[in-house]
């Protein structure tokens, strides 16, 4: 019997309304991931300075900021190619061509199923290399 030490994959979450941040941090947490939390594209940007164990981005699109989301999308997508994309709007219709290769889009509001479904589809891809020994 093997033992799965591996820590789960930790999300940075990034939403500046509040209520709806602490909201995605609980369903992320649910689901059995590990959480970071910003405000703005800004704030995200020194949390991924600081933190190296990001694995997946899960912003807004919408922020105040030198930034809106999908320019972090893509700054990440840059400067950290290995993490995974959740990027999430309400609006409608998100016009799709700026997006960083590999992006997901969840419109607001989003049920609490399909965003540990999208997670747990990312962390499989995460894991996938490491399982084919």
């Amino acid at each position: 019997m093997t033992v799965n030490t591996r820590k789960p994959p930790a999300v940075l979450i990034v939403e500046d309304e509040p209520l709806i941040r602490m909201d995605a941090i609980d369903i992320v947490e649910d689901a059995g991931f590990r959480t970071y939390e910003a405000a703005s594209a800004d704030a995200a940007l020194l949390v991924m300075e600081r933190v190296d164990d990001i694995a997946i981005l899960f912003t807004d699109v919408d922020m105040p900021g030198s930034m809106n989301g999908l320019e972090l999308a893509a700054h990440v997508r840059d400067t950290r190619p290995s993490v995974k994309i959740l990027i999430t709007s309400g609006i409608f219709n998100v016009d799709q061509s700026p997006l960083p290769n590999g992006s997901v889009v969840i419109q607001k509001p989003y049920a609490m199923g399909h965003v540990t479904r999208k997670l747990q589809e990312i962390a499989a891809e995460l894991d996938a290399p490491c399982d084919q020994d």
